[in-house]
């Protein structure tokens, strides 16, 4: 029986061993989209799509242990609809430069400063932010009002959603999870997630980045930082005040009935513009709504935002 089971534990270890070099090699060499902007000795990595026209350009931003790549899809049909967007891998996340600490929405918000102002692209914008990154657009547009046109917000965070009595407990999972997969990352374990494919429903080219992340150490590491600073981002973009001559699409997914005591929080953007609207869409997830499949609420808010401004 010891010899059996030794057997096996070998044959497992042999398949690990071989298939972590096999994603190795997956990960290999690897020519990402887009372009590096030098943001003031550093570069982050953008990629815009689209043509150049009259219509503001939407300027993305991605949730936690996101990146550029978590946006492919969208990116994708807003140009088949003329419009132009860019989105970016933040500091140390994807194939962007590390930046300094604490990696909280207040650095997050500088390094977007400085890479829109070396961009050549032209507001004022529409600002999209995927969860987490709720707060990380609010605090921006806060910051840099003569830069927004309108807001995208998609099953975002808000500042006022960490006074949910719920908010805690909720925090605590990620920051628990966040610390796991950074110590995974390090260590090489997150390899077997390339085996998981696409939880967004991307492009080719956007599905093949955002496994190269996954199988990123520093990605998990940067990923890890960020959401540790999660409460302290909170605060700083609580702050923030949006002009309510802004307008806001709000999109969410899923059912409802799962987080009751913090829709109302994530509805307070689109509550408080005079052009606001909101959607839900049952069929998605927190994920697919940003994917080929389920993306046209999205869509739908974006030509919301853009009549508005009309």
């Amino acid at each position: 029986m010891l010899k059996v089971l030794a057997g096996a534990f070998a044959a497992l270890l042999a398949l690990w061993i071989g298939g972590g070099l096999a994603l190795v090699a997956l990960a290999g060499p690897f020519e990402p989209s887009g372009r590096f902007v030098d943001i003031g000795g550093r570069k982050l990595r953008l990629v815009c799509a689209g043509p150049k026209s009259d219509q503001p350009v939407i300027w993305m931003e991605a949730g936690a242990w996101g990146l550029a790549a978590d946006f492919a899809a969208l990116q994708q049909r807003l140009a088949e609809r003329g419009l132009r967007s860019c989105a970016y891998d933040r500091a140390g996340m994807g194939f962007s430069d590390p930046g300094p600490g604490p990696r909280d929405s207040a650095a997050i918000a500088d390094d977007l400063q400085r890479l829109i102002a070396a961009s050549g692209e032209r507001g004022p914008f529409v600002f999209m932010g995927h969860s987490m990154a709720g707060q990380h657009v609010r605090l921006y547009a806060g910051r840099h009002p003569d830069q927004v046109a309108g807001l995208v917000l998609l099953d975002a965070t808000t500042p006022e959603m960490a006074e949910s009595p719920a908010a805690e407990a909720f925090l605590r999972r990620v920051r628990n999870l966040a610390r796991i997969t950074a110590v995974a990352g390090t260590l090489g374990l997150t390899k077997v997630a390339y085996y998981k494919g696409d939880r967004i429903g991307l492009p080719p080219q956007g599905r093949a980045e955002k496994r190269h992340a996954f199988v990123s150490g520093r990605h998990a590491r940067t990923a890890a930082a960020e959401v540790l600073a999660w409460p302290q981002g909170a605060v700083q973009a609580r702050a923030a005040v949006l002009d309510p001559a802004w307008p806001v699409a709000v999109v969410t997914a899923g059912d409802l009935r799962r987080f009751p005591g913090w829709d109302e929080a994530r509805r307070a953007p689109e509550r408080q513009s005079r052009a606001g609207a909101y959607e839900n869409d049952p069929a998605a997830t927190h994920t697919t709504l940003l994917g080929l499949a389920h993306s046209d609420a999205v869509l739908r808010g974006v030509d919301h935002v853009m009549a508005a401004l009309r």
